[in-house]
C-alpha cells in the first residue's frame, strides 16, 4: 500500500492508484477534506467545501469503478473550481457581497465535462472581486504574510497547499500565470477559445479565458483534455479540432526548440532576484538554444490596449449589475469601472484592431520560434498589504489569446517561489507542452 497521503500524489497518480484499486476515491476525497480542515484557517483558499456532495460523487464513481463500468480520464480525482464558475446547486458568489447567496441552476460547460471525465467537485475556490483587482482573503501556502496573486488566487493556493490536485481559474490578464507562479504551482492557460466560457462570470468577451492549475505539468495537460471542446454558445470557441495537450507533452521534440527571450520595455519591473534567475536559465540553455531580440515599437502600446478593452467591456457586460449596486463595491473597483464608462466607442474599436495586429505579428513570429521564454511575473509575490502583484507579464500574451504555461523552477531570495513562463503559438499547445517537457528535462538534469 502506497504510504504517500492520497492527496500529495499527482492527478496522474492518483487516477492511476483508484483504478488499480490501491485506494478509493472515498479515500482521496476523505484525505483531502482531512487536509483541508488542518491547514485552510491560514490559507483560506476555499469559499464553499462541498463536503456531503463530494463525498456522495466519489462513493459513485467508487461504484462505478466495482461494477467494471467505464471510466473517464479523471475518474475519483477532486477539482477545485473558481467561485465565478456556475456550478448547479452549489453557492458561485464571485468574490462579492452583490452576489451573496447566488446559487446557480445549472452548470457551466466545463463542469459538465469535468463531471462527464469523472472528476468529483469538490467546492468552490475564492476569488477576488468579481474576478478583478480587489484582493481576497486567501493568503500564500508558502507564507502566509504574502499574497497568492489575483484573481485566481484560491485555485493556486487550493493545489500548492495539497487540498486538491487540480483547480480550474480564469485569466482576463495574468489571473492564472500570476497566481500559479507566487504559489509554485504549474500554470497552464490554453489557446482562447480552447475551453468554453458559457457558465462563467464574464467581465470581457475578447478577454477572458480559461486556464488551470496542477502541480505537474502532466497534470494541467490531463485536465485541459478533459474541459476541452467546441461550444456554439461561446464566440470564441472554434468548430475544429484541439490541440492532443497530454500526448504533446509526453511526446519527444524532434529537435532541440528554438526559443526566443524578448528585450521587453517594462524588464525594468524585474526585481533582482528575477534578473539573476533569467540570465542563469539563458546561461544554462546556451546561446544556441535562446535568441535575444528586441522587443516591437508596438509592444510598449499594447499593456494601454489591453487595459482599455477589458475596462470598456467590463463596464458594458456588468452595467446593470454596477448600476443597481454601486455601494457594494470595493473602492478598488469603482474609478476603474468609471473610467471604463468614458471609453469612447472610438476608441475601443480602435484597440480591438490593435489587438487584431498583434495576433497576425505573433502568427508569424512562431513560424521561427517554437516558444517564448520570460518570466511569469516581476518576481515573488507581494505581501499582503502591497496587493495581488503586477500582471505585466502575462499580459501581451493574453491579449493575442496565446497558450500560456509557467513552470515553479526558481526561486527568490525570500524562499518564495518564481514562476518560468513559456509561451506557444495559437493552437500549438500541444508543441508548447512538448517544449516545456524538453526545458523540464534540460534545467533539472543539466
Amino acid at each position: 500500500m502506497d504510504r504517500e497521503p492520497p492527496n500529495n500524489l499527482s492527478a496522474v497518480e492518483a487516477a492511476d492508484r483508484i483504478r488499480e484499486g490501491w485506494f478509493s476515491s472515498v479515500d482521496l476525497v476523505k484525505a483531502c477534506l482531512a487536509h483541508i480542515d488542518a491547514t485552510d484557517g491560514q490559507v483560506r483558499a476555499w469559499a464553499h467545501v462541498d463536503r456531503e456532495g463530494a463525498l456522495a460523487q466519489a462513493e459513485q464513481a467508487d461504484q462505478i469503478r466495482r461494477a467494471g463500468r467505464a471510466m473517464g480520464p479523471l475518474h475519483g480525482i477532486p477539482v477545485g473550481l473558481k467561485d465565478i464558475i456556475d456550478t448547479a446547486g452549489l453557492p458561485t458568489e464571485r468574490g462579492s457581497p452583490i452576489f451573496s447567496g447566488r446559487v446557480p441552476e445549472a452548470d457551466a460547460a466545463l463542469v459538465d465535462r469535468l463531471r462527464e471525465a469523472g472528476a468529483v467537485i469538490l467546492g468552490k475556490t475564492v476569488t477576488t472581486e468579481m474576478a478583478f483587482m480587489h484582493p481576497s482573503e486567501t493568503r500564500n501556502p508558502h507564507n502566509t504574510a504574502h499574497s497568492p496573486g489575483g484573481s485566481s488566487s484560491g485555485s493556486a493556493a487550493a493545489v500548492a497547499a495539497y487540498h486538491v490536485p487540480l483547480a480550474v481559474g480564469t485569466q482576463t490578464n495574468g489571473s492564472v500565470i500570476r497566481p500559479a507562479a507566487f504559489c509554485g504551482t504549474v500554470g497552464f492557460k490554453p489557446t482562447r477559445g480552447v475551453i468554453s466560457r458559457r457558465g462563467v462570470l464574464q467581465t470581457s468577451e475578447t478577454l477572458d479565458q480559461i486556464g488551470v492549475m496542477a502541480r505537474t505539468v502532466e497534470d494541467a495537460a490531463l485536465l485541459c483534455d478533459a474541459i476541452k471542446g467546441y461550444d456554439p454558445t461561446d464566440r470564441d470557441s472554434f468548430a475544429r479540432p484541439r490541440p492532443a495537450m497530454r500526448d504533446g507533452y509526453l511526446s519527444d521534440v524532434p529537435l532541440p526548440p528554438s526559443l526566443a527571450v524578448y528585450d521587453l520595455p517594462f524588464d525594468d519591473r524585474r526585481s533582482p532576484d528575477m534578473v539573476e534567475a533569467m540570465d542563469e536559465v539563458i546561461a544554462l540553455l546556451g546561446a544556441d538554444r535562446v535568441e535575444r531580440l528586441p522587443a516591437p515599437p508596438a509592444f510598449s502600446n499594447l499593456p494601454n490596449v489591453q487595459r482599455r478593452i477589458h475596462l470598456y467591456e467590463l463596464a458594458r457586460h456588468q452595467a446593470e449589475v454596477f448600476d443597481k449596486s454601486w455601494d457594494q463595491l470595493s473602492e478598488t473597483i469603482r474609478p476603474l469601472v468609471t473610467e471604463g464608462r468614458a471609453i469612447s466607442d472610438e476608441d475601443y474599436a480602435d484597440a480591438i484592431e490593435l489587438r487584431q495586429m498583434a495576433q497576425e505579428y505573433f502568427t508569424m513570429f512562431f513560424y521561427d520560434y517554437d516558444a517564448v521564454l520570460c518570466p511569469a511575473a516581476p518576481g515573488e509575490a507581494p505581501r499582503m498589504d502591497e496587493g495581488t502583484g503586477d500582471p505585466i507579464y502575462s499580459t501581451l500574451w493574453t491579449l493575442a489569446g496565446l497558450p500560456c504555461l509557467t513552470l515553479p523552477l526558481m526561486t527568490g531570495g525570500q524562499g518564495l517561489p518564481m514562476g518560468l513562463q513559456l509561451v506557444g503559438s495559437f493552437e500549438g499547445d500541444d508543441r508548447l507542452l512538448r517544449t516545456a517537457r524538453w526545458l523540464e528535462k534540460t534545467l533539472t538534469e543539466g
